[in-house]
């Protein structure tokens, strides 16, 4: 199951597990037509729980059991940190974070009570090293590149991620995310030149790469990795 399939990473995710011998069931809230047609789409907004329950205990029934899980749905927001409107916060909090939270619970509660499953969120950079905007060289940066509630909800996707981890490892369900650094999608348009440049590897990551990695942390030949989070940024970030 891919959250977010339609788009660019989701999209690349699903071709990816497709050409690895999955069947996808793929959700979005944008219409499905983008999609391969070996995708089984579904429309869904991850924020609505009993959507969420209907549409899992439908697919599973109409397709087989979920053995993984990709989340991917999620928004992008801009604005300063220090006079964000408190109601943006929210907005992409409910989206990024509970979005994710709740499609895991539904997932994991039927993975755990299987004893397996395969569980991927995807974080950012950004919800490592506070945003990409350098403030004290050019305050500009921030108009275009300042991502304080986008940052904040990556991080608590990391912090989820861990927890999960956790809690599901005796059950047999390992919890990873994968934390892309800037990626050519249409939600990097306008990331700056100037931090184009700053990635070591000297170019923007690409949707393809992202699902690679994806598929690596859902490999079960990766069942003794869980709790990670994967950077796959260029070398803009290292830990």
């Amino acid at each position: 199951m891919v959250t977010g399939a339609c788009g660019a990473i989701g999209k690349a995710t699903c071709e990816r597990l497709l050409a690895e011998g999955y069947k996808v069931l793929a959700t979005d809230m944008q219409p499905g037509s983008s999609l391969p047609a070996a995708v089984s789409f579904r429309g869904l907004d991850v924020t609505d729980e009993q959507a969420v329950s209907r549409l899992i205990s439908e697919g599973e029934q109409r397709y087989g059991q979920i053995t993984a899980l990709v989340n991917v749905a999620g928004v992008v927001s801009r604005g300063r940190a220090i006079d964000l409107p408190v109601a943006e916060v929210e907005r992409v909090w409910r989206i990024n974070v509970l979005g994710t939270l709740i499609v895991c619970q539904q997932v994991g509660q039927r993975m755990a009570a299987r004893g397996r499953g395969a569980i991927v969120n995807i974080g950012s950079v950004v919800g490592k090293n506070a945003g990409n905007a350098r403030p004290w060289l050019d305050p500009n940066e921030l108009d275009r590149a300042g991502n304080v509630a986008y940052g904040m909800s990556k991080s608590a996707i990391h912090t989820l991620t861990g927890f999960l981890a956790k809690e599901l490892a005796p059950q047999g369900v390992r919890v990873n995310a994968v934390a892309p650094g800037p990626i050519a999608t249409q939600m990097t348009d306008s990331f700056p030149e100037s931090l184009r440049a700053l990635v070591p590897a000297g170019r923007m990551g690409t949707p393809e790469e992202v699902a690679h990695a994806i598929h690596f942390l859902l490999d079960e030949r990766s069942g003794f990795i869980s709790g990670e989070i994967l950077d796959v940024n260029g070398a803009l970030w290292c830990d």
